[in-house]
């Protein structure tokens, strides 16, 4: 699928941009930073614009949506924005019955346990994607130069929350249905990944630059777990996403990130990812080995650090930026989300910080 002429990546608005040439393994000085989970938790903004509305109807109001992509831009000075969304909005809009409850995290109605709910299953109507799109072309228009990324979450990731009706230490259900119920797995883990490759391909395709693929709960799988139970389905994710490509055939940039994956970190990145997010029980030196330093890495500053006193902040940041050094692009993030209760003054102090000691 090559994207349109107008598309940021061909209209010379982003394909230059720290971020894109970082991803694309092109270091730049300075190097970009951007957080996840940047777009909202911990901006005192953010909780007022909210007040009173649901997350998943924030999600499909591109009003909110626009604003609250943006509210980091403005406040941070990052090199990019991510989509204000929740990886189970592509579950929504298929017409699963899913809400996202404060403290708790996203919840199913009627948790799939069946062939005949399997049966039920249907793709994402085009019709649905109405707020998606009007959201991302607002954003694009509005940002110009920075660069937007697109996400979505990893088929089992997904799927976890579809089976065990919530979020999960164990996964026992999901466990379950691995080892005694292999075909009704696959055939839930396929639908995952095509909706999630819908979700995303349509936030690319009206101007997102790159994209993130999560895959938060990968980590509680061994390497034999996640090779037989979801590594392939991640590849039939990115299979589809891999088709994006810019007017020269470049591909659009495709992250893939999860937590505690070190182990996994090659495999995740043969699944069909460009560039792999790293969390921070891993130093970015020992990925970039692992991936036999020809691949950009991700991340990745310890999120526990935050409330650390500036002096020894200032030195976990200059030895995540010497570990990064090793890759042949490295665009700086933590290794994990935004924690709701940071101070928004210290995350302006460290992209300042990185910019200027990366110039």
């Amino acid at each position: 699928m090559t994207l349109s002429p107008l598309h940021p990546l061909n209209a010379g608005l982003t394909d230059n941009s720290a971020l894109i040439s970082n991803l694309r393994g092109r270091r730049t000085s300075p190097l970009p930073i951007w957080f996840m989970r940047q777009a909202g938790r911990s901006l005192p903004e953010y909780r007022k614009l909210r007040e009173g509305i649901p997350m998943l109807d924030s999600c499909l109001n591109p009003d909110l949506v626009v604003e609250i992509t943006l509210q980091p831009v403005r406040r941070h000075n990052v090199d990019a924005a991510i989509f204000f969304s929740d990886i189970v909005i592509p579950l929504k809009l298929a017409g699963i019955d899913v809400d996202i409850k404060a403290g708790v995290g996203p919840v199913i109605t009627r948790p799939i346990a069946t062939k005949a709910q399997v049966e039920e299953l249907r793709l994402i109507p085009v019709e649905a994607f109405s707020p998606i799109v009007k959201s991302v072309e607002r954003l694009v228009a509005e940002l110009g130069k920075t660069p937007l990324i697109a996400f979505g979450g990893a088929p089992f990731t997904l799927a976890s929350y579809l089976i065990e009706g919530g979020p999960s230490k164990d996964l026992p259900k999901s466990r379950s249905m691995m080892r005694n119920e292999p075909e009704l797995w696959a055939r839930i883990l396929k639908w995952c990944a095509d909706v999630t490759a819908q979700f995303i391909v349509a936030q690319v395709e009206a101007g997102a630059s790159a994209l993130q693929v999560f895959d938060s709960w990968a980590g509680r799988l061994t390497e034999a777990e996640y090779r037989e139970f979801a590594m392939p389905y991640s590849q039939r994710l990115f299979d589809q996403l891999q088709q994006l490509v810019d007017s020269t055939g470049q591909p659009v940039p495709r992250i893939h990130f999860g937590v505690g994956t070190k182990s996994i970190l090659k495999d995740m990145h043969q699944v069909g990812a460009t560039v792999i997010g790293v969390d921070s029980a891993t130093s970015l030196a020992e990925a970039s080995e692992l991936l036999g330093g020809e691949v950009a890495v991700q991340g990745n500053i310890d999120t526990d650090r935050l409330t650390d006193d500036w002096i020894d902040l200032e030195q976990h940041l200059r030895e995540v930026i010497a570990d990064g050094e090793s890759a042949i692009g490295h665009v700086v993030n933590l290794g994990h989300g935004v924690p709701a209760e940071t101070n928004p003054e210290v995350l302006t102090k460290i992209v300042e910080f990185v910019h200027a000691h990366t110039s």
